[in-house]
């Protein structure tokens, strides 16, 4: 990434961090310093935290005030840190904007209003509004699947070319021609990551700058190894890896996210693996089917010969 007191330029592998939970369903801090630096020893790029793998709907503000100021305290300026602020008012948004914990936190990732379903200047207004009211950078967060609203490449461009506050973008539609007609018409200083780890590698191959991953939580070094190594236009190396994470990339999110890498993480022993109603743990067969690939991977030769 490029980081100055004048800009921030994300790119390479930035993980969607987990919430972990204790059985009781209260946050486990500790588990969570844990993990934090765990992403940061492994090399990953930047953080993100209280995105959608972060259950961040289920947490009451003072949660997430105490999860960003756990992260904050561990990734001690180490990494560049964005923190999920998102809401389907506006208003709302600006408000926790401003009132959130800012000490430490680089960026905030806004989604595109949900449950509204805004036309594309509703989309605009919104993000002009935010930008305009915001204390922080602001990236753009593009998931249809989870809005029922899609920002279309004219009005992202649009934002980036008008807001100098708006730096980048979490493309998640899934579309390619889409995120490939951003990626090529925006401002130089405009940052496209992708949201999806399945099309990470055709995407920064075609010129995305990086990703925010959800399997970068199980397995930050051997990901952003793959990452890295489209960055460096070793692409036959980092095919290799894309192909060995294919049943992965499926399994992750066939019971939702973050159940499935949850039951990753649970099964490589980095958290117990507990979630908050509405959403619950993977179910059978899936759930077989994740701890038995789990330990296949974790018996295979390859990760380790790659990431060396």
């Amino acid at each position: 990434m490029r980081r100055t007191e004048e800009s921030l330029y994300l790119r390479g592998l930035g993980t969607a961090l987990v919430t972990p939970f204790k059985q009781d369903k209260s946050v486990d801090y500790e588990a969570l310093e844990r993990l934090v630096e765990r992403q940061i020893e492994s090399g990953v790029d930047f953080l993100v935290v209280l995105g959608t793998t972060a259950e961040t709907p289920t947490l009451s503000e003072g949660e997430q005030d105490v999860i960003i100021h756990t992260c904050v305290k561990v990734n001690n300026g180490r990494v560049p840190m964005v923190v999920g602020v998102s809401h389907n008012g506006t208003l709302r948004v600006i408000d926790r904007l401003q009132s959130m914990p800012r000490n430490g936190v680089d960026a905030a990732l806004v989604v595109c209003p949900y449950y509204n379903k805004p036309s594309q200047e509703g989309l605009y207004q919104h993000f002009k509004a935010v930008s305009e009211a915001s204390p922080l950078p602001i990236v753009l967060y593009n998931v249809p699947a989870r809005t029922s609203v899609n920002m279309l490449p004219a009005t992202t461009l649009r934002l980036a070319n008008d807001c100098p506050n708006i730096i980048g973008i979490k493309e998640a539609s899934g579309i390619v021609g889409q995120i490939d007609a951003v990626s090529k018409q925006r401002r130089k200083d405009f940052f496209v990551l992708a949201g999806d780890d399945t099309i990470t590698f055709p995407l920064m191959a075609m010129g995305v700058d990086g990703v925010i991953s959800v399997i970068g939580n199980a397995f930050p070094r051997e990901f952003g190894k793959m990452v890295h190594l489209i960055e460096e236009r070793q692409y036959d190396k980092a095919l290799k890896i894309h192909h060995f994470f294919k049943e992965l990339f499926t399994l992750l999110f066939v019971d939702g996210n973050p159940a499935g890498v949850k039951c990753a993480m649970a099964e490589l022993g980095l958290l117990e693996e507990n979630l908050r109603l509405p959403l619950v743990e993977m179910q059978s067969p899936n759930r077989e089917a994740m701890i038995q690939l789990i330990r296949e991977i974790k018996e295979s030769e390859f990760l380790r010969e790659c990431i060396q």
